[in-house]
């Protein structure tokens, strides 16, 4: 009788231990921070739905469509994305005010893709201080990879910096010892690419930049700095400038009979926005750089990646420009947004997210070939590789290696 008392409380210790170990097993398996469950992930944005940039609102409206497809699949790893998104007008304080919503309110696991550098700019201390994700900033700022200061913020596309720096290294390679004169922005993008430009000349930045001459977006035009470069008598002009700014730099050195070999960043590569208007005629032979298939290139026209993109588009976003670039981006972006979370596995906590972030490696077909997605703890720029183009005819042209601009190589 005696034994049996014991054994049968022995066999209720064991049972208990048991069900204990079972438990943590599965808390090892599951852990979650506010906005994810086991049946659904809160994710934010803020995106300029009305406002001067709204015509990157589609950037927003393709993310969703792309996360109602997925929902549409199962989820990721069984969980339903709520794609919550919010309009900042391109206003850094209404920003910070739809950062703080979706934080404190809605509490989402964390914010992805929201754009514009001022907008980032304002929420970035907050969201670190917070310790949410900020993931994938939809601007080419220097500043978002900087995982020793802002360990919550990333980048996505290659930033301002890598792309000058292939600049300064190809004028290195293809115009050796060519003098160079600068137009730029004054202000943090045009900053970016004055750095980056110098890093890719190395030593012999001081000796081939001539002049460097800077212009306020408030100004009417950049005339006088180009006569003012022109005047310094540089072989090559690098055009840092906004689309507006751009087109009438390229006008005026056409005007004023002036030949040097010019380079225009890739922000300002549009055909309808910059080249166009500068008149076709004076953009000829102009260089810049490229990252993402373009949808209007008939290259593309029979590329799985592409044709899935347009089957996607079809269905999903039908109403979506389909000639229109920033949508490709916004599919790529929502596709690096579905590799972190499957990575997480059933860790959704924001340490997690932001752990996977900065180990990834993978390709997504709709950037050009040889383009890989890559990060790791010290590097939190995805995208660091560009290829050259020439402006010919009414198109771009791309030529050469896809190159990269990372610091180190």
């Amino acid at each position: 009788m005696h034994n049996h008392v014991l054994s049968h409380t022995h066999r209720l210790v064991l049972a208990a231990l048991f069900a204990t170990a079972l438990a943590s097993s599965a808390q090892a398996q599951k852990k979650y921070d506010p906005g994810a469950t086991d049946a659904e992930i809160k994710i934010g944005n803020i995106m300029p739905y009305s406002g001067p940039a709204s015509a990157y609102a589609t950037i927003g409206k393709t993310e969703a469509a792309y996360f109602n497809k997925l929902n549409s699949e199962g989820g990721i790893n069984g969980r339903k994305i709520n794609f919550i998104s919010y309009d900042d007008a391109y206003s850094p304080p209404k920003a910070v005010e739809q950062a703080r919503k979706l934080v404190e309110s809605d509490e989402v696991l964390l914010i992805f893709n929201s754009l514009g550098t001022p907008s980032n700019t304002a929420i970035q201390k907050y969201m670190n201080a917070k310790k949410v994700p900020q993931l994938f900033v939809s601007t080419g700022a220097a500043k978002w990879n900087d995982p020793k200061n802002f360990p919550w913020t990333m980048g996505w596309q290659p930033n301002y910096q890598t792309e000058a720096r292939i600049y300064g290294a190809y004028i290195l390679k293809n115009y050796p010892g060519k003098t160079i004169g600068v137009l730029y922005q004054n202000d943090d993008f045009g900053k970016d690419y004055v750095i980056g430009l110098r890093e890719g000349l190395g030593d012999q930045a001081n000796k081939l930049i001539l002049i460097e001459s800077s212009y306020e977006t408030s100004s009417p035009t950049v005339d006088s700095q180009v006569v003012q470069i022109k005047g310094a008598n540089p072989d090559i002009f690098v055009n840092i400038a906004t689309p507006k700014f751009a087109a009438q730099a390229i006008k005026k050195i056409a005007e004023i009979d002036w030949h040097p070999i010019q380079f225009l960043t890739n922000v300002s590569g549009s055909i309808g926005g910059v080249m166009k208007p500068a008149g076709y005629e004076n953009d000829q032979g102009i260089l810049s750089t490229n990252y993402l298939k373009d949808p209007k290139d008939p290259e593309w026209k029979n590329d799985p990646a592409m044709v899935e993109w347009r089957a996607f588009m079809t269905k999903w976003y039908p109403e979506g420009d389909q000639d229109d670039a920033s949508t490709v981006f916004a599919y790529g972006v929502a596709k690096g947004l579905e590799q972190v979370l499957r990575q997480c596995g059933d860790d959704l906590t924001r340490d997690n997210v932001m752990k996977q972030a900065a180990n990834l490696n993978f390709e997504i077909g709709i950037y050009l070939p040889g383009t890989r997605i890559k990060t790791s703890p010290t590097d939190f720029a995805p995208i660091e590789q560009l290829q050259m183009q020439r402006f010919k005819g009414e198109a771009w042209e791309r030529f050469g290696p896809v190159m990269s601009g990372e610091k180190n190589s």
